[in-house]
Order: C-alpha cells, then structure tokens, then sequence
C-alpha cells in the first residue's frame, strides 16, 4: 500500500483507523493526514502533498464528528477540543463538505451507528456557554442589538491582533494575492470613495461603520462631512479616539443607532453601508432600502457591499456552525433578491460588482494572522473563542473560493427626474 500507519499498537486505534478509512474510501487523491490519539498516523497519499493532518484527540472523537455528520457538530466538535487541525485549515474545509454532504440509507445509519457506540466519549467541559441565546423578535430593533452586541462586542483588542491598522472588518481590494492587508484595505476604502465620487463639502452617511475606518478616511483625503453608525458601543468608542487622534473630530463621527432610527428626508448626499448588510433580514428589507432611499437626497448615490448566497450552491444541510455560534440571525440572501428590493424601494441600479476573489484573499490572510497570535488571543479571550474564529475565517474562505458565498457592491442612484447626475463611463474611479 501507498500508506501506511505507525505506532498501531492501541485496540481502539486500530478500529478508529478501520472506521475511518472506510469513511473516507471515496476520497482521492487523499491530501491530508490523520493522526489517532495514541501517535499513530495514517499519512496522506503520495500522490498528493499533505495539506493539514487532522487529529483524533480521543476515541470519542469519531463518535462525536459522525454520530450525526453536520457543519454544527462537526464545528462543536473542534471547538471543544475533540479534534484538531494541523497545517492549512482552509484546506480542511473540502473535507468539511464531503461529511456534511454523506447520505446513509436506514441499514448504514443502524450499522455506522453500533460501530461508533463502541468508542467511549469522555464527558466535555462546556466552553462558557457561548452560543448565541437571542430574545425577541427576530430583526427587530432590540433583538438586532443583541446579535450585534454578541459578535461584535467580544474585545476591540482581540479584532486589533488580527485586523488591518485601520481596523477594517470588510473585503479588502488587491492588485496581487501577494499584496499586504494594510495596502488592500486602504485601497478599498479609496475605491468606495471613488465610486462614490465624494466631493468637498457633501454629507456621507456610513450605515454600520465598525470602528470608522471609512468615515476617516472620506473626511481626510475626500473633504466630506460623515457620519458613521452602529450598534456596537466598543466599536463607537475606538472609533470616536481614533477619530480625535486623527484630528478629524469637527468633520466626522461615529454613533450607537440603529439605521431606522435615522430621520430627515434627503439628510445626506451619498449613502454606504459595508458588511452590514448581512444582519438586515429578508423581511426588513423593504424597510432598510427605503428608509436609504428617504435619507438620500434626489440625485444621490448609495453604495450597498454585502455577502450574497448563491442560487446555483445551497447552503450546506442542517443546523448553522456560523448561526450559533459567530453571526445569530445573519441572512444571506442571493443578488436577484437585493435587487429587486432595491429597485422596489426607488432606486436605480447602475453598476454591479463581484468581488468574490478579494474577500477570500481577505479571509486567508485574516486567517494566518489570527494563527500567528494564537496565544495573544488566547489570553485576551480563552482557546474556544480563538477556535470558533479560526473556524468560521477559514470556512468562510473556502465558501468565496468554492463560490457557495459571493461579495457584491451595488452602486444605487436615487435618479432626480430621471437624471442620474452620473458620467457615461466609469474611468474616474481607476484614474
């Protein structure tokens, strides 16, 4: 054989090992590892590079992973220790969705089910009760602070080790898989002020701004007056001592307010709303496109960036990982529908644009720093916080990758007589 397992000595070694290698018979040409909580591993075949091992860490493990093989369980699994990931967890995803994905007729299940009854599982220490127990109702003003306050208000410090400078918790924009995260974010913040097409004096208008990166720097380098909001009050205070440290307290700011709190027909020039647009909700979105239409004034611009779910790749079966435990009550939904909202609440969609590719390279490189100060995080939360986010970066990577999950920015225009105010061509925005 062009495998081979060492160190097989333990009983229940050597039925995880038969168990296993029946599960996974289909896979080819096999790119990972694994390794049995005696030592012993069974390699990856040569034929392929190993791209991560993935360790047993107790006999329980494989009655706890495949028990009910789904994105939560397995998810829980890891995150409480029972298995771990060494090496490219990206890569482990492909994995991931092979398990999810298993359907076992009545005679497997009986069959796969007795086999792993025989493996012993441990009783589990629970990692502080952290999944998400949200009250109310769903989308509504004070439930939709908890879901934020939840995701968002886990420590300004834990974002920092693993963020950019500014703090931007969005897709980045490159010219190079090669490129820096600080460059491609800063880029990113520019082309959306370029989209915009800010000018001297207007009023901007940032619809969850996390920690005012954008409104920083559309008041810095494009001269407007910008206001940013959100719901997470860390996120509001980091950003008002950014703000001031930056000396740009008289032009921007940054306050805790939900968006349909906001009033005052055609307040703003332009509108831009970046990565919030997940926690909406199908059902609000009639009343987020216009109360964004009411706000703008006529001839005004709204760039709209959000996640989007694909059509033609559903959404893995079964209880959410992400759901329950990163981003409660989060919806994707997929372009067509946002659109179509859109123009149902007044606007007119002038430009679509994918950015799919950017937000993986993000995710990956978000990714390797949170791996590269794995103890920082550690103490600054605890080791089920640091394997939840490794997690849900790295599965949402392999999402954009796989194009399961899609990054779209819609530029809207609230047209003024049917003028939209806009050039016929788009060369400003790579000049």
């Amino acid at each position: 054989m062009a495998e081979h397992v060492v160190n097989l000595m333990d009983e229940s070694v050597r039925e995880g090992l038969a168990f296993v290698q029946d599960l996974l018979k289909e896979i080819h040409p096999r790119d990972f590892a694994v390794r049995f909580w005696d030592g012993s591993t069974w390699d990856a075949e040569p034929s392929a590079p190993t791209r991560f091992t993935l360790v047993l860490n107790h006999p329980g493990t494989l009655r706890r992973m495949f028990l009910t093989p789904n994105q939560l369980s397995l998810g829980e699994a890891y995150i409480y220790g029972d298995f771990d990931i060494e090496g490219d967890v990206i890569a482990a995803f492909s994995l991931g969705d092979f398990l999810c994905n298993l359907h076992w007729g009545l005679l497997d299940k009986v069959r796969i089910g007795k086999r792993l009854m025989e493996f012993h599982t441990p009783s589990r220490t629970d990692a502080g009760g952290r999944g998400a127990h949200l009250h109310g109702l769903r989308h509504s003003r004070r439930r939709d602070r908890q879901a934020v306050t939840f995701h968002y208000n886990i420590s300004n410090d834990f974002y920092r080790l693993w963020l950019d400078e500014r703090m931007v918790y969005s897709c980045a924009y490159f010219t190079s898989p090669e490129e820096a995260l600080d460059d491609a974010q800063e880029r990113k913040l520019d082309y959306i002020c370029r989209k915009l097409r800010l000018r001297q004096g207007e009023r901007l208008l940032d619809i969850g701004c996390g920690w005012g990166g954008l409104v920083r720097h559309a008041a810095q380098y494009y001269g407007v007056e910008a206001l940013g909001i959100t719901l997470s009050e860390p996120q509001a205070k980091l950003a008002a001592e950014r703000i001031s440290q930056a000396g740009l307290a008289g032009r921007c700011r940054v306050e805790v307010r939900d968006y349909r709190e906001l009033e005052g027909d055609g307040s703003y020039d332009k509108l831009v709303s970046v990565g919030m647009f997940e926690h909406v909700g199908k059902a609000r979105l009639a009343e987020y496109f216009g109360r964004a239409f009411r706000l703008l004034r006529p001839g005004g611009v709204f760039l709209n960036h959000g996640i989007a779910s694909s059509l033609s790749q559903p959404e893995l079966a079964g209880p959410s990982f992400i759901e329950h435990y990163v981003f409660p009550d989060g919806e994707l939904l997929p372009v067509s529908e946002t659109l179509h909202a859109a123009e149902a609440g007044g606007f007119e969609v002038r430009d679509l644009e994918s950015l799919r590719e950017h937000y993986a390279l993000t995710l990956e490189k978000w990714v390797r720093r949170l791996e590269e100060k794995h103890e920082e995080a550690r103490r600054l939360t605890d080791e089920a916080t640091y394997r939840i986010w490794r997690l849900y970066m790295a599965g949402s990577a392999h999402g954009f990758w796989t194009g399961r999950l899609n990054l779209y920015q819609a530029l809207l225009v609230k047209a003024a007589n049917g003028k939209s105010g806009l050039p016929l061509s788009r060369a400003d925005w790579y000049a």
